[in-house]
């Protein structure tokens, strides 16, 4: 078993694990060895994502978030990823949260970044943000130092959205530690592979993909992932990785029947690990970063 030493920030102290262990919500997390000092490695990186449930209030969002913020952290991860639109709560599909509030986005952004700034981790926030009048679907990126280091906004927004979020403008890659990554929220993730060509093409070992995927009436409820009797979309995780030999994390929100859960996906396309379905909780999962070669995506010639 590869022993590899991550630096604080980055992530802790941890082992290469053939199953990255998932951990409920308010369990005590045991995974986060003694720290090693004057020791560095660079090919191992931790990342927890958050599923957890649809919040039953904007204020509710942001504690749920700072109170797992600081769990990820003690569970040894650099990096924490949450849904869609978790703060204040994905606004569609039979949820209505109060209208958008561009002061309550700020407070909590400003909470958050202190939060992870404490804690020294990383942050995926899935939110909201009002820009020139127009409200988008974002992930804000924070660093360990509780620095915002910018958006990535929606920017292929689903038919239903319309009328609801409006598309934002532009992708980009991010950097924490050794970890290079991109962004591409629900929707543009399972539809639209260049969102992740792009990334992977920057030079993103990882590509995140919070999503909001709740059961229909009569939809088939899973207990395997990506089993054929399912819809394509946990199929397009394994595809998205594998076409571009990158990581692939999907965090979605729990809930009862859930179609989707959250899951990582290992460069060559195969499962690395996966949250049991509808159930709250960190997925917790030891990157080796020199499996993500981006060579696939690398090789792309535009048509």
């Amino acid at each position: 078993m590869l022993v590899t030493v991550i630096r604080r920030g980055w992530g802790w102290p941890s082992l290469c694990e053939p199953r990255s262990p998932s951990i409920s919500l308010g369990q005590t997390p045991t995974l986060a060895p003694a720290r090693y000092p004057g020791v560095l490695a660079v090919t191992t990186f931790r990342i927890a994502l958050a599923q957890l449930p649809y919040p039953a209030t904007p204020a509710g969002s942001m504690d749920d978030a700072c109170q797992t913020i600081a769990q990820a952290a003690a569970s040894g991860a650099g990096l924490v990823c949450f849904p869609e639109c978790y703060l204040p709560g994905y606004r569609g599909l039979g949820h209505a949260p109060p209208r958008p509030d561009q002061d309550f986005l700020a407070a909590a952004w400003a909470r958050t970044a202190a939060t992870a700034a404490a804690a020294r981790i990383a942050v995926i926030l899935g939110t909201e943000r009002v820009h020139n009048g127009a409200l988008l679907a974002t992930a804000l990126v924070i660093q360990p130092d509780g620095s915002l280091d910018g958006f990535q906004d929606k920017v292929q927004i689903d038919p239903s959205e319309e009328g609801t979020y409006t598309p934002g403008d532009g992708r980009r890659v991010f950097h924490t530690g050794p970890l290079t990554f991109g962004v591409a929220i629900c929707h543009e993730g399972w539809r639209y592979p260049e969102t992740v060509r792009f990334a992977a093409r920057a030079g993103a070992q990882i590509v995140f993909h919070p999503h909001l995927h709740e059961a229909e009436p009569g939809s088939f409820v899973p207990t395997t992932f990506a089993d054929p009797r399912n819809s394509f979309h946990e199929k397009a995780l394994l595809c998205r990785a594998a076409e571009n030999t990158c990581y692939i994390a999907s965090v979605n929100y729990a809930s009862d029947g859930a179609p989707t859960t959250s899951a990582v996906v290992r460069p060559d396309g195969t499962l690395l690990c996966h949250q049991p379905y509808g159930r709250a909780g960190l997925l917790l999962a030891d990157l080796d970063l020199e499996q993500a070669t981006g060579l696939l995506a690398a090789r792309y010639r535009p048509v």
